[in-house]
């Protein structure tokens, strides 16, 4: 393949990646306005722990947020790192987001406290947070390294707060468990170096 071609080929993936990171946000927007509009019942399909009956919603509730302001402070993060993780391929990226969206809701259905209701993107958003930071190590690629560090810098203050059991209105728990998901699958997809 010429360079010209493996060009095209990184546009293509960077506009794809871009559409549908766009479309997931607009999608989680979408959804607030849906959600105020029927009176918030959709908050109705985040997780309430240890209740068999809300395993059902383990996909469901990274979608539902809590009000605009909490849609508008995953957004950005959303956005950004799922885009830099998609232009690794789309099907790679669904897969982890998958991995870490049922990771993380079954983890936060086990061990989040009694009668609490738990929804919102920041569990993927730590998640992606995890495995972008150590991707690059974990496949020794310089470029992935580079993003680790830079993604490290602009928002590691913000998720070590997000981590603090102190902070109230927040589920550290489905942080930290986002988190530790996506570490981990930065290890099971990690792609082997070509010789």
């Amino acid at each position: 393949m010429s360079d010209s071609g493996l060009e095209w080929s990184r546009g293509d993936r960077a506009k794809a990646a871009a559409k549908l990171m766009v479309g997931w946000v607009a999608l989680l927007w979408l959804l607030e306005v849906v959600d105020v509009v029927s009176g918030h019942a959709l908050d109705g399909l985040g997780i309430t722990p240890r209740e068999p009956s809300e395993l059902v919603d383990v996909v469901p509730a990274a979608f539902i947020h809590f009000g605009f302001a909490h849609v508008a402070a995953n957004s950005v993060p959303l956005l950004v790192m799922g885009f830099l993780a998609a232009l690794g391929g789309i099907r790679r990226f669904a897969a982890l987001c998958l991995v870490v969206i049922v990771a993380d809701g079954l983890g936060v259905w086990l061990v989040a406290p009694a009668h609490t209701n738990t929804a919102g993107a920041s569990g993927l958003i730590f998640g992606l947070f995890g495995f972008l930071l150590v991707s690059g190590f974990v496949e020794r690629r310089p470029l992935g390294v580079v993003v680790g560090l830079l993604i490290g810098a602009i928002w590691g203050g913000s998720i070590l707060l997000g981590l603090s059991p102190l902070q109230t209105g927040v589920s550290w728990q489905a942080h930290l468990i986002g988190l530790v998901a996506g570490v981990a699958a930065a290890f099971w997809f990690r792609r082997r170096a070509q010789s």
